[in-house]
């Protein structure tokens, strides 16, 4: 090798960065044993921002564009290293590219359930899946934070991070906000919207805008998936009546089967417990029982009905074998009168 040859290998006048693959988005430009040259050019692409270090600290910043390395388009490069007007010298920086391209269709998910904190249910165990964009929005913040001196800095390597951040958060966003978690499972725009609002400070800590944020399934435990289900039939049904019966009955039994639900119950079981009694008794009257004097005369009770609510509260252990045996064969018997 000539040495007019090992003397262009050690001196760099043209700077960019052409992204040869995708999912890249912080590229150090490999300076090892060279220096940039004084007067030479930079090339910053659409949707890329160039950064340049000297001695670790973060010096000019620079959009898209095509730009001549000088003391006057490197103000705080030239403040740094003390030059004066006529420096004319190759010198030494670290540049960084960025992109700042829009992340589409990212995934996320918890591998694990997360806790929850319900006002109707207690603590519930819930699995979710998603997709959500976002893109670098402070190139600074991000090359501190995140980037670092590495030498690339991949979509794979940011999202292990981001898809902690959104599972850590999850929690809080969906049990602080007052509003019972089974609604918002059943409506998953307002779940996006809750997440996305909760999420967008604190991927703004790392130089990252949060774009769009959805949920795409929430996975319950059965029991909460059966209440959900009868929640919505009910609503097409407009028989609030039936669902309050309904929450009333299965209420104990789903907070005792999710984790920390008998605490999370509280004070209400005695209610619950008061309104199964009230129940109980209502269904084991057997239909021929007379009236108080001067109440108004009411229609019948319809048997298949009477006989399916108290074999659901068999089921739910809400009245014991013996009772649900003696009611239904006074409903049987009124029957054949």
């Amino acid at each position: 090798m000539g040495l007019g040859s090992f003397i262009r290998k050690q001196f760099v006048d043209i700077l960019q960065w052409v992204e040869e693959r995708d999912g890249v988005l912080a590229w150090r430009f490999p300076m090892q044993d060279k220096e940039i040259q004084y007067g030479g050019s930079l090339t910053v692409r659409d949707s890329q921002v160039a950064i340049f270090v000297n001695e670790g600290r973060i010096a000019d910043v620079f959009g898209p564009g095509m730009y001549t390395l000088n003391t006057r388009t490197l103000p705080v490069l030239t403040a740094l290293q003390h030059w004066d007007k006529g420096f004319e010298s190759p010198f030494k920086s670290d540049v960084i590219f960025l992109s700042t391209r829009l992340q589409l269709g990212r995934r996320w998910g918890t591998a694990q359930p997360v806790t929850v904190r319900d006002s109707e249910f207690g603590m519930v165990r819930v699995r979710a899946h998603g997709v959500y964009s976002y893109k670098i929005a402070d190139p600074a913040l991000f090359y501190r934070e995140v980037a670092g001196t590495r030498g690339e800095y991949t979509v794979e390597d940011l999202e292990q991070q981001l898809r902690n951040l959104v599972v850590a958060n999850m929690a809080d966003a969906l049990g602080n906000g007052g509003v019972p978690f089974i609604d918002l499972a059943a409506n998953q725009g307002v779940m996006s919207e809750r997440m996305q609002a909760k999420l967008v400070p604190v991927f703004e800590r790392y130089g990252v805008a949060l774009e769009n944020f959805a949920v795409e399934s929430v996975s319950l435990p059965e029991e909460l998936q059966k209440a959900l289900d009868t929640r919505i039939a009910v609503g097409m049904s407009g028989d609030l009546d039936k669902f309050t019966r309904y929450q009333a009955a299965t209420s104990i039994p789903l907070a005792a089967q999710n984790e920390g639900g008998i605490a999370g119950v509280g004070a209400g079981l005695a209610a619950g417990a008061a309104i199964a009694h009230s129940m109980s008794q209502s269904l084991l009257t057997p239909a021929s029982a007379p009236a108080p004097a001067g109440a108004a005369p009411q229609a019948a009770a319809d048997p298949v009905e009477r006989l399916q609510q108290l074999k659901r509260m068999l089921e739910l252990e809400l009245i014991s074998a013996q009772d649900y045996e003696s009611a239904k064969a006074d409903i049987l018997r009124n029957l054949s009168r």
